[in-house]
């Protein structure tokens, strides 16, 4: 069963940090472009927060460049996403995707996660 699974979210105030995790089972990361996605609450899903590619170059989103960075290790076929100087903003439901292409558009991820909550407050 092919499967991604993200962790990593919480509580955290304003300023503060979270690493999110997106962990696959069933196939290897390794030949898959992977993307964030987010929902805030009341809202549509956003296009793509941050993208890692299969071939190791990554790219994000001008709303969240400079304080997002997406890696991967594909030892442990999981792609981190590190979530810094964190807003009430950012608090949304996190999730991660697969794609064979390198793209900004949720319709091309084939497999996606459940989500985790992130939430930015004081």
């Amino acid at each position: 069963q092919l499967q991604l699974v993200e962790s990593g979210g919480g509580l955290v105030q304003p300023g503060g940090s979270l690493r999110l995790s997106c962990a696959a089972s069933g196939f290897t990361l390794e030949h898959y472009a992977i993307g964030w996605f987010r929902q805030a609450p009341g809202k549509e899903r956003e296009g793509v927060l941050c993208i890692s590619n299969s071939d190791g170059s990554t790219y994000c989103a001008d709303s969240v460049k400079g304080r997002f960075t997406i890696s991967r290790d594909n030892a442990k076929n999981t792609v981190y996403l590190q979530m810094n100087s964190l807003k009430p903003g950012d608090t949304a439901v996190s999730y991660c995707a697969a794609s064979w292409l390198f793209s900004v558009l949720p319709t091309e991820y084939e497999y996606w996660g459940q989500g985790t909550q992130d939430a930015v407050s004081s």
